[in-house]
């Protein structure tokens, strides 16, 4: 099965290998960059606007150059204080062949105070570099490894939130609105 993710970063494309060989036994993934058509840093509902963007972006590639794929997968990472307090969280949104769409989130980590204008001005990224004295987390295990001493890498919450986004086309039952008690 043939499976294509719209970014080239290899964290985000070994999360997403994770959490797919949890439901199919074989598959290809390839990753091809698409734009998300928000800021560099998105901001609350602008995670999710930006992973779907990307995943629309990519169907039409795959359209324009004949590349035929069962699923369509994009994720965005953003600071968000919709719960009060801010945050950052990642939402991965995948399209099957059809268009049928679903969107999961990460567990979501506190963003002190201190940083986050600096981190709305920029992004989440620079400043985790400048933080650990790092260069390019972004691509590997992510602040997060250094923020939770290796517990949770930026893979891990790609995963999670691919898990999340899967859960809509692999539970038939959970769509069925039939099932639904009126």
């Amino acid at each position: 099965m043939k499976i294509l993710i719209a970014t080239k970063n290899p964290g985000k494309i070994e999360g997403a290998k994770e959490a797919l060989k949890h439901y199919f036994n074989e598959f290809d993934i390839e990753g091809i960059p698409t734009s998300s058509n928000v800021g560099e840093q998105p901001l609350n509902n602008e995670i999710y606007k930006g992973a779907r963007n990307r995943v629309d972006n990519l169907m039409k590639y795959a359209l324009d150059h004949r590349i035929e794929a069962e699923y369509f997968l994009g994720i965005e990472s953003g600071i968000t204080n919709s719960l009060g307090k801010w945050m950052i969280t990642n939402i991965a949104v995948i399209k099957d062949k059809n268009g049928y769409e679903s969107w999961g989130t990460s567990s979501s980590f506190p963003v002190p105070d201190q940083y986050v204008e600096k981190i709305i001005a920029t992004d989440l990224s620079k400043v985790m570099d400048h933080i650990f004295k790092q260069h390019d987390l972004r691509s590997g295990k992510g602040g997060i490894n250094f923020l939770t001493g290796e517990v949770i890498s930026r893979i891990d919450l790609t995963k999670e939130a691919f898990v999340m986004a899967l859960t809509q086309h692999t539970n038939h039952v959970w769509n069925d609105k039939s099932k639904i008690k009126k």
